[in-house]
């Protein structure tokens, strides 16, 4: 991809030549270190008569006022290219340092052609011109050897394009890449340069023209970064976030395109502000109105946001989904002066728009839980993603094209009628217990980090040795607590394994059986053993899962023996990733074969 360089603020002066001068880096490379060398360019030129500026530069040391335009300068035309180098790269040598004198193992000074024979190698072996230009030249210079040892100079001359997303394709500008220094505008020709100046839309010279400023403008859609606008009071729609200390803002607006995640804390007096306080209710973030573009003024459709799902968390921890018909909420209440009951504690948006730009759908997930009055500050989560209108229900994050990516998560899900189900959210997938300082296995909320592909690590809580009066529901509770909630079934063997496929999924495979045992047995670790292997060619080969097995351990003494004289237990989990690749060999995939016919008269007239 290749972008159209220009320059925002350009004053032209008059000259009396046709040659421009251009100072160019030269990139060359030294041995395995690179080194910039500059020399000049010379492009020659015919400056059209309507670039020819009427405004000379003012002089530091004149006190008259200067000259003003009589005539309104011209925009600069909306497209251009590169003028053609009268310098060539296969001129230029940065180590020739002494004239009409051969310089050691400088292999591009011409002087040299007799002492070459002797050259171990060359100081400079390859010259270009400019990195920003998406198309250059490029003087490689080696040395090979002939039969009676000497070395022999190989020199070389080819374009070389540039991938580079922000490489110069074509420029505008009369006087090639120089950028001589511009006056600063006044209030009088303010006007004059901001209309020569800004008449530039970026775009290749085929595509230039078709779009201009006008329409953009014109255009009812949002564009990226654009603020979204709503129906109502509000008239921006707002996604709070943290300031410069942890306290929620929330007269933060949300942007076009830009994919936010946010935590904050809010300071709740419960008695004042559990029923009263707006941020603390549901309703404040569903019953919200968005214009589908941002022309207000055309007659465009207002999307609502529809509420996808809504999850109450109980005092201890454990969520369950609440059925809401007919569009109801659930309203914060004070359940008793130190309890406060339905309470936002998650918002998480997706919105999706068209190829124009516009909002077509938005939809909304709640978690809502409980404050107690003894907690210091209520903590907030805040989610926005945009997903492009394709056809799709939902939008998929996949953790490698076709492998793995190291650090990414790994892709989990369970097993359904039509293939295989897996979450929106790339963090809920397959997770371990997040180590936390104090943290009880039993009590209180549990974080959780998702198993990241080829990390191994290790976490764990603290198991009170007086809470296990009740051994079978102990051991339940800890087995949920190492596993996670909506324990995955299935791993992706690829990072982006499609979803209707069932050969692209691996089980995780699990031996554990209670039984029945004589003395109080819980989960003491929970271990996951995932082996993979590089697939494919040597050249580009890609991390492929192949097994996961999940190992849980349990006591087989008493839990007072094994704890000694402490009242605690330490519960472990972890995961570890074990390469199991064999030895890639070079070969063939199928053994070559002659498949030679002989013309039927091949041995007449002998048969």
């Amino acid at each position: 991809m290749a972008v159209t360089a220009t320059v925002l603020f350009v004053l032209f002066t008059v000259v009396t030549t046709n040659k421009n001068t251009t100072s160019n880096n030269l990139n060359t490379k030294v041995g395995d270190q690179n080194v910039t060398y500059n020399f000049m360019e010379n492009y020659t030129t015919t400056q059209p008569t309507e670039f020819d500026s009427t405004s000379p530069t003012p002089s530091s040391s004149s006190t008259e006022e200067p000259v003003q335009p009589t005539v309104p300068a011209k925009p600069l035309p909306a497209s251009g290219r590169l003028l053609t180098p009268v310098t060539n790269v296969d001129s230029v040598c940065p180590c020739d340092k002494h004239k009409d004198v051969c310089d050691i193992n400088c292999c591009c000074d011409r002087v040299c052609s007799e002492e070459v024979a002797l050259f171990p190698s060359c100081s400079v072996d390859k010259i270009s011109g400019k990195k920003m230009l998406c198309s250059r030249h490029v003087a490689s210079y080696s040395l090979g050897s002939t039969m009676d040892g000497y070395s022999e100079l190989q020199s070389s001359v080819r374009k070389e394009t540039n991938y580079d997303i922000f490489c110069i394709q074509s420029q505008n500008r009369v006087d090639g890449l120089s950028h001589p220094s511009p006056a600063l505008p006044t209030d009088s020709s303010f006007d004059s340069l901001f209309k020569e100046l800004t008449s530039f839309i970026f775009g290749s010279e085929e595509t230039s023209g078709q779009v201009s400023s006008a329409e953009l403008q014109a255009s009812s859609g949002y564009q990226y970064g654009d603020v979204m606008m709503t129906a109502g009071e509000r008239g921006m729609f707002m996604l709070p976030a943290a300031a410069v200390t942890a306290d929620c803002i929330d007269n933060s607006p949300a942007a076009f395109l830009k994919d936010q995640s946010s935590g904050c804390s809010r300071h709740v007096i419960l008695e004042q502000d559990c029923g009263a306080l707006p941020a603390l209710s549901m309703d404040t973030y569903t019953n919200i109105q968005i214009f589908a573009g941002k022309n207000k003024d055309a007659e465009l459709e207002v999307v609502p946001v529809e509420v996808a799902s809504v999850v109450l968390q109980s005092v201890d921890g454990t969520q369950t989904e609440l059925k809401i018909s007919g569009g109801g909420n659930v309203n914060p209440v004070l359940l008793n002066p130190s309890l406060c009951a339905h309470v936002v504690l998650k918002v998480v948006y997706m919105m999706k728009y068209n190829p124009a730009g516009e909002i077509v759908n938005v939809s909304v997930s709640l978690l809502l839980g409980f404050v107690r009055e003894g907690e210091l500050s209520l903590e907030q989560k805040f989610h926005i993603t945009f997903v492009q209108e394709d056809g799709e229900e939902v939008a998929v994050h996949y953790s490698g094209n076709p492998g793995y990516v190291v650090g990414l998560p790994l892709v989990s899900g369970t097993r359904i009628a039509e293939g295989f189900a897996r979450s929106m959210d790339p963090r809920d997938t397959l997770s371990l217990l997040h180590s936390a300082e104090d943290q009880d296995c039993l009590q209180g909320t549990h974080q959780r980090s998702p198993v990241l592909f080829a990390l191994d690590s290790v976490s764990g809580c603290t198991l009170r040795l007086e809470d296990t009066a009740n051994c079978s529901l102990v051991f339940q509770l800890l087995l949920d607590v190492l596993r996670g909630p909506n324990h995955a079934q299935y791993v992706a063997s690829f990072g982006n394994s499609p979803l209707d496929s069932p050969i692209d999924w691996v089980p995780i495979k699990n031996n554990f059986n209670p039984g029945e045992a004589h003395i109080c047995s819980i989960p003491l670790s929970l271990h996951l053993e995932i082996e993979w292997i590089k697939y494919g060619s040597l050249v580009n080969p890609q991390a492929q899962i192949v097994s996961i097995t999940e190992v849980i351990q349990t006591n087989t003494t008493r839990l007072d023996v094994l704890s000694g004289s402490s009242s605690t237990l330490s519960i472990m989990s972890s995961v570890a990733f074990i390469p199991v690749s064999s030895t890639a060999l070079p070969g063939y995939r199928a053994t070559p074969t002659i498949n030679g016919k002989l013309p039927f008269d091949f041995f007449f007239p002998f048969v």
